[in-house]
């Protein structure tokens, strides 16, 4: 990943760091450890989820970074639970919840988070 320096809201990536119709993860630091994100592009817009399986709080890559998306969806590399990109929908697998979305948005072709 990339370092972009952005004002009050963290840069997490370049546009072009995600292909179209991918994901790629970004490590958010934080006091109480961090988290991961899934930040899935779909043409000039990109969607941002917690990279955790909501069944049993796994992350979903199946190697850091790497995930298993066919058809617009991600799959849990554990459990096979299937999400929908468009909207973290959960669509099959043991997951009653769908992905907690978290807002990002572009500027300058850099995707940041508020």
């Amino acid at each position: 990943m990339h370092e972009v320096s952005a004002g009050a809201d963290k840069a997490l990536c370049r546009l072009d760091d995600i292909p179209d119709g991918c994901a790629i993860a970004a490590d958010i630091d934080s006091a109480t450890g961090g988290f991961s994100l899934i930040l899935a592009r779909r043409g000039d817009s990109v969607l941002a989820y917690h990279n955790e399986c909501p069944h049993a709080g796994r992350r979903l890559d199946w190697s850091p970074g790497k995930f298993l998306i066919k058809d617009g969806n991600v799959i849990c590399a554990a459990h096979g639970a299937t999400f929908e990109l468009a909207t973290g929908a959960a669509l099959a697998g043991p997951c009653r919840s769908g992905l907690v979305a978290l807002p990002v948005h572009l500027r300058d072709g850099v995707v940041y988070l508020p």
